[in-house]
C-alpha cells in the first residue's frame, strides 16, 4: 500500500479475516522501507520505585504495593559496566530509565556524568528515559552525548485519562517536543492489553506517526501483582500479531520494537511477529521484570533472516 493510510483504513485492515495475508503484507512493507537490519537496545533501571504518579499499569507507582526493589540512583560503576557489556555483545543502544515524574536538575547532573563516562569508554549509542523533564535538562542530556529520548505515550489519547490522572498525554508530547528542539531522535510507543480497543491502538499508532516517531516500542502488558491492572485479561496471539501488523501499515518506516512483556510470548509467536512488522527489540533485563538472553535473542533474530 503506497502512502500513508488513514485511521479508518487502518481500522478496516484490522478487521480483515485473512490474517496471514495481513501479516505477510506488513512484512513486505517492513522489507521495502526498513530492510532486514534489526535495531537493538538495552536499558538499566537507574532509579527504581516510589513514583508519585498513579499510572495503573506501573509496578513502580507508590500508589501500588508490588514489592519491587526501590533505590534512589544506581552507582556509576554499575551503570558503566552494564553499558560496556551491552556494547561488547553488539547491542546498538543503551538507556538509563528512571522512575518518577521527572529528574531534577541536580539529579540530572549526576546522570550526565555517568553518560559522559560511558561515551568515553564505548561506542554504544546513548538514550535516556527520565520522565517529563524540561528543555534545560534535555539539553544537558544532549550535551552529555545522549542522542535519543524516550517518552511513551502509552495508549490512545482517548483512553489515557482512564489509566492515569496525575499527568496528561499532552505533557508527554511536550517532552518529546523539547527533545526534538534539542536535536534528539524520538522514541515513543505504548502498552497493549490494558483494556483498550483495537481502534484505540490504531489511534495511538496514528498519533505516533503524526509526531514523527521513528522508534516505537510495543509493550504487551505483563500484569504485576499489586498493580491496578493485575487482573487484566491476556491478549490472544492473534490480537498481538494483528496490532503489530497494523502498526507497520501506519508506521511504515519506523523501528517497531519488541519491548516489555515479550518474555510471555512463545518463541514461535516471537518469530511470527518478526515476520509481521517487528524490526527492532529491547534485549536483556527490563525495569522490574526479567527480560531475555541477549545471545539467544540474536540467534532468533538471525534465524528469520535479520542482520543484527
Amino acid at each position: 500500500m503506497e502512502g500513508n493510510i488513514t485511521y479508518a483504513e487502518a481500522v478496516e485492515l484490522s478487521k480483515n479475516p485473512d490474517k496471514e495475508w495481513l501479516y505477510s503484507e506488513a512484512n513486505k512493507i517492513r522489507e521495502k522501507f526498513c530492510g532486514n537490519v534489526l535495531d537493538t537496545c538495552s536499558i538499566i533501571n537507574a532509579r527504581s520505585g516510589l513514583c508519585s504518579e498513579d499510572c495503573k499499569w506501573c509496578a513502580q507507582s507508590a500508589k501500588h504495593k508490588t514489592g519491587i526493589e526501590t533505590y534512589p540512583i544506581k552507582g556509576s560503576d554499575e551503570v558503566l559496566d552494564c553499558a560496556l557489556q551491552n556494547d561488547i555483545k553488539g547491542v546498538k543502544r543503551f538507556s538509563m530509565v528512571t522512575s518518577g515524574r521527572k529528574v531534577s536538575k541536580q539529579e540530572m547532573e549526576k546522570f550526565c556524568e555517568m553518560y559522559k563516562r560511558i561515551r568515553e569508554k564505548s561506542n554504544i549509542n546513548l538514550c535516556a528515559s527520565m520522565g517529563l523533564i524540561g528543555k534545560e535538562e534535555m539539553q544537558m542530556l544532549k550535551d552529555a552525548g545522549v542522542t535519543r529520548y524516550q517518552c511513551n505515550l502509552e495508549t490512545a489519547p482517548s483512553f489515557f485519562p482512564t489509566l492515569c490522572t496525575t499527568h496528561t498525554i499532552e505533557e508527554k508530547k511536550q517532552t518529546l517536543c523539547f527533545a526534538k528542539e534539542c536535536g534528539m531522535e524520538l522514541c515513543s510507543g505504548g502498552i497493549i492489553g490494558m483494556g483498550e480497543t483495537m481502534e484505540q491502538r490504531i489511534e495511538l499508532a496514528c498519533e505516533l506517526r503524526d509526531l514523527g516517531i521513528k522508534s516505537v516500542p510495543v509493550n504487551i502488558l505483563n500484569p504485576i501483582k499489586g498493580s491496578a491492572l493485575e487482573n487484566a485479561k491476556p491478549l490472544s496471539d492473534e490480537e498481538i500479531l494483528t496490532t503489530i501488523a497494523v502498526f507497520r501499515f501506519v508506521l511504515q518506516d519506523a523501528s517497531i520494537r519488541f519491548a516489555g512483556g515479550r518474555i510471555n510470548m512463545s518463541g514461535e509467536l516471537q518469530k511470527r511477529a518478526l515476520l509481521a512488522g517487528v524490526n527492532a527489540a529491547m534485549v536483556g533485563d527490563l525495569l522490574t521484570t526479567l527480560g531475555t538472553s541477549t545471545d539467544k535473542d540474536f540467534e532468533m533474530f538471525k534465524s528469520v533472516g535479520y542482520v543484527c
